[in-house]
């Protein structure tokens, strides 16, 4: 069965896939309405765990989160599935469901997507694609993250859902069963802040939220006191790294949320909404200058005597601006 789909790049991959499902199920929102709605912006730091032997630092919820969220809020059915140690009845049930006209979401591993500029191939185990067409043993993808639809082989597919390392895909499939297109978007909106806000301002223990990035601030320091240079620079290249190549991460993730706030603004007529998306612009702007300093000082190419004190000292500044505004944000009459 061809299924006609219609395929739109995004800033991020579980947003485009959301969002690109639900268009084709008849509801068409923006890719900041939809981060926003799914509560995309969090910030985690777990120094206790490693991730590519470098302290965990996440600029993102779990993946499917955005998913669940948007959905739930919209008051969509969706099917989620797994098979953990299964692929022939993974690929089974992926052929299945795209014969019944259905597309597919996958969770999938970066590494052996073939289509994927060998310089953007590493070991990441949490992106998304939509498949809705198979041919001559070949599936049609539809990749946020790309400007056209590409064509993975079914020998390179089985991989990519079966990726291994740090979050393991597992076959993992997702599909939208049906829709409610009478839903609150104002419920919504106003729900989806509160959340976000809650969880940067009030979340328990020092590892999530504004509390997350002032602990990160006070590691960068340790990091450029008590490690050798190149200890330390892996360990700062890897917040950078998370930060700005995988999943757009501060700055990006940030100016998604103001365009996110901008259009409930203009939409509910909130002119306090509209005020938090030109705060939360400044915010994105300085989490920029933080990553492009940090680069610098990695690469010992310091322009305005950068170390890992004054790009530390830049995060204590972003706490600062992201709890008022947050704050604020959790006050705003919606």
């Amino acid at each position: 069965m061809n299924i006609d789909f219609e395929h739109r790049m995004s800033a991020h991959c579980e947003n485009g896939v959301t969002s690109n499902l639900l268009r084709f199920n008849g509801v068409d929102l923006s890719e900041p309405m939809i981060f926003g709605l799914g509560s995309g912006l969090a910030f985690v730091h777990v120094p206790f765990m490693k991730f590519n032997g470098a302290p965990i630092t996440s600029f993102r919820p779990l993946p499917g989160s955005i998913f669940n969220k948007v959905n739930k809020a919209l008051g969509t059915k969706i099917i989620r599935k797994s098979f953990p140690n299964n692929p022939q009845k993974a690929m089974l049930e992926l052929d299945k469901t795209i014969e019944r006209g259905i597309p597919v979401g996958l969770l999938v591993g970066v590494y052996n997507l073939s289509y994927f500029p060998s310089a953007m191939r590493f070991h990441f185990n949490a992106h998304n694609i939509v498949v809705f067409k198979k041919e001559n043993h070949k599936y049609l993808v539809s990749d946020p993250v790309m400007e056209q639809l590409e064509w993975l082989s079914e020998e390179d597919m089985v991989k990519v859902r079966y990726a291994k390392g740090t979050y393991k895909p597992k076959g993992r499939m997702y599909y939208i069963e049906n829709v409610n297109t009478d839903y609150n978007l104002q419920k919504a909106i106003k729900k989806s802040i509160r959340f976000t806000s809650m969880m940067m301002i009030k979340a328990p223990g020092p590892i999530i939220g504004v509390s997350a990035i002032k602990l990160l601030s006070r590691n960068i320091k340790k990091w450029g006191e008590k490690y050798d240079s190149r200890k330390a620079s892996r360990y700062l290249g890897s917040v950078i790294r998370m930060q700005e190549e995988i999943g757009t991460g501060g700055a990006g993730f940030r100016f998604l949320y103001a365009a996110f706030l901008q259009e409930a603004g203009r939409t509910l007529k909130n002119d306090n909404l509209l005020i938090a998306s030109e705060k939360m612009t400044v915010i994105g702007d300085l989490w920029r200058t933080f990553a492009i300093d940090s680069g610098r000082v990695c690469k010992l190419r310091s322009r305005d005597n950068q170390t890992y004190d004054t790009v530390a000292d830049q995060l204590l500044v972003i706490a600062k601006l992201e709890k008022e505004l947050f704050t604020d944000l959790s006050k705003i009459k919606i």
